[in-house]
């Protein structure tokens, strides 16, 4: 190496000037960053889930829609990667269940909830953490000789009397008995894992098998800068307030995080910041929005909108030929946490909402200007899938028919024109 090559400093990277930084700008480059502009095609689900950001799980079909509206990947495939081990549904972030890949599996379970405080509340229960060990051991034994996958039912009638009933105070607690600790922490360790019940993710009802997965090498701080480098990867810049609520760290930790991948911090046209990778300020910069229509129907729980709880953000007052929304619906949907429907979406922006209607096999949906070829076209492609993988499109694990009634009366309502105009308490937005 010569010493001009030693002494030389890196190349300066180009920041982009926050006047260009407009919020629709920042929609498509979430967008492109995402993979819903059809950079994800013919990929693998891990390659999905290492790009885009896990997928969130709660017994909905979120997982299974991330991977079709991306690459393509039926249930068919996604259920064969499952029980190949490809994929696996662990607690990760905050203690969250997500959907990912078999590189993440060692240390993202260091991310999972601390079984020291699990340990803590059942403490305060009377429960010492020997008993909990022992109930472990036990646990492990007891699947060792079985030999195949049991559910929490059959463990617990096999464990019997090592199992305690911590009565109504633990229920209050959200620990009605000893044993889901204990399988908690076991599952955190690697130990043990869920196993579908009937192979799919759509559903919360699992049994656990051995697994013994190797613990990852990663430190603390390792696995924080990790999962910045990862999340601010999948969004393309966020907030450090988003930062922080989606990893659980506290602002310390997050901006030492940040520090550790040399995370910039980039201003935009609407006032806020946001921290980004370096290559990727250099490639937004270079970045141009697309010119053509590219729709997408996502769950509510999908990353575009988990990853950072920025669904208001992504609901604009024109559409787009300039026709103004309807300001007080627009108002209503934008102070909620988090949609009450499936959004229907044009280069990350929402157009509308759905909802899947079993009883007549149909995707019913509410655009806020009326339908283009291409989100008909769309909509027909989305409700195939569901019919043929899924059989209806369950939100989370208690999500059915008939609770669902209530939003897609609302929708119908909304989408003929039936509704109290610029109600705020219409059903298609209501809480």
């Amino acid at each position: 190496m010569t010493p001009e090559q030693l002494t030389a400093q890196p190349p300066a990277v180009k920041i982009p000037s926050a006047r260009t930084l407009t919020p629709g700008r920042l929609r498509a480059w979430a967008w492109h960053r995402q993979g819903l502009d059809g950079s994800l095609a013919g990929c693998t689900a891990e390659e999905v889930f290492a790009r885009a950001g896990w997928a969130r799980s709660v017994g909905g079909a979120n997982p299974y829609l991330t991977l079709f509206a991306r690459a393509g990947i039926r249930r068919k495939q996604v259920d064969a990667d499952v029980l190949a081990h490809r994929i696996l549904e662990l607690p990760a972030a905050r203690g969250c269940t997500y959907v990912l890949g078999r590189e993440d599996f060692g240390w993202a379970l260091k991310l999972g909830k601390d079984a020291a405080e699990a340990v803590r509340v059942l403490g305060r229960l009377g429960v010492d953490s020997g008993e909990i060990t022992l109930l472990e051991e036990q646990i492990l034994h007891t699947l060792a000789e079985a030999g195949a996958p049991m559910d929490p039912r059959q463990l617990k009638d096999e464990l019997g009397d090592s199992v305690r009933n911590l009565g109504e105070e633990g229920k209050r607690k959200g620990a009605a008995t000893t044993l889901p600790t204990a399988l908690g922490i076991l599952q955190s360790q690697g130990r043990i894992r869920r196993v579908p019940a009937n192979g799919r993710l759509d559903q919360q009802r699992y049994s656990y098998e051995l697994w013994n997965l190797p613990a990852s090498p990663m430190a603390e701080g390792e696995v924080h800068a990790e999962l910045i480098s990862r999340y601010l990867t999948w969004t393309g810049g966020a907030t450090l307030k988003q930062s922080q609520w989606f990893t659980g760290f506290t602002v310390a930790q997050t901006k030492a995080a940040l520090a550790a991948v040399d995370a910039l911090e980039v201003p935009t046209a609407a006032g806020a910041s946001l921290w980004m990778l370096p290559d990727d300020v250099g490639r937004l910069a270079d970045f141009e929005e697309p010119a053509e229509e590219q729709i997408q129907l996502l769950a509510g729980t999908d990353s575009l909108m988990l990853l950072r709880r920025n669904a208001a953000e992504l609901l604009v007052e024109e559409g787009p030929e300039g026709k103004s929304l309807d300001r007080p619906v627009l108002a209503s949907l934008a102070l909620q946490a988090d949609l009450p429907d499936h959004p229907i979406l044009d280069r990350g922006r929402i157009i509308g909402l759905w909802q899947f209607e079993p009883g007549k096999e149909r995707i019913v949906p509410w655009l806020f200007h009326g339908p283009t070829p291409a989100v008909t076209r769309r909509i027909a492609e989305v409700e195939a899938w569901i019919r043929e993988d899924l059989g209806d499109f369950r939100a989370f694990s208690l999500d059915s028919p008939a609770t669902r009634q209530k939003r897609i009366d609302g929708l119908v309502a909304a989408a003929t024109g039936s509704a109290a105009a610029g109600s705020a308490s219409s059903p298609a937005v209501g809480k």
